[in-house]
């Protein structure tokens, strides 16, 4: 059940825990898509920055977790690998090397995503931000991120979004865990494999597949 549900927490805590995602815009219309952008101000431009100062610690935990998602659900499913595929007494060995290049990864990719996270929020965020609020909205913004209970807020939510959605797994799981099995199997049906990745028609491979068919052989040999 964990391994299953382990996809549904992160993607829930990335949504609990994500910078508040922009709606699209509306379609323009001819005659404002053939009409010159007016000018941002100074102090327009001002508060923009401003505003993705406030945001910068938020914005780089959506990077982390961005970075972060592929490589846990590798290692949910590698761990899930070696539980089912790997003898007991080589497992631990295994396990060390996966975690080790889990961390080699996250040290080169989160700084990495995180920088372009912020180059983004430069050339995308705000360009958005500067067309869609108007300089006195953006002032109230400002305001609203700069109140203290705010703050706490934010910097609370991170926790919050975690806790939550380990009470949500938890509470879940039990009900969702047989749907997400027969989904599993009805996609190896129609894909024609099994459980095991393997297709459904066709012999067990691999080491453990042939260890048999030699012993097989070597005893008609002896005949």
């Amino acid at each position: 059940m964990r391994h299953h549900l382990i996809t549904i927490a992160l993607l829930g805590s990335t949504t609990l825990g994500a910078w508040a995602q922009s709606t699209p815009a509306a379609p323009a219309s001819p005659a404002a898509a053939s009409a010159p952008a007016a000018p941002s101000s100074p102090a327009k431009k001002a508060l923009v920055q401003r505003v993705l100062t406030l945001q910068q610690p938020a914005l780089e935990n959506t990077a982390r977790e961005v970075a972060e998602r592929p490589a846990m659900q590798l290692t949910n499913a590698a761990q899930q690998y070696l539980q089912q595929r790997v003898p007991a007494d080589k497992r631990e060995a295994m396990w060390t090397q996966v975690q080790a290049a889990v961390r080699k990864y996250l040290g080169e990719a989160v700084p990495l995503v995180k920088e372009r996270a912020l180059a983004l929020s430069q050339t995308t965020l705000a360009g958005m931000l500067d067309e869609r609020f108007t300089e006195d909205e953006l002032k109230q913004l400002v305001a609203t991120l700069e109140n203290p209970a705010f703050k706490k807020f934010q910097q609370a939510m991170p926790e919050i979004s975690d806790r939550f959605v380990q009470k949500l797994v938890a509470d879940a799981g039990a009900s969702v865990d047989p749907k997400l099995k027969a989904l599993d199997s009805s996609i190896s049906s129609a894909l024609g494999v099994s459980a095991a990745g393997a297709p459904a028609s066709a012999p067990a491979a691999g080491p453990r597949a042939a260890k048999p068919a030699a012993s097989a052989a070597s005893k008609a040999g002896g005949k």
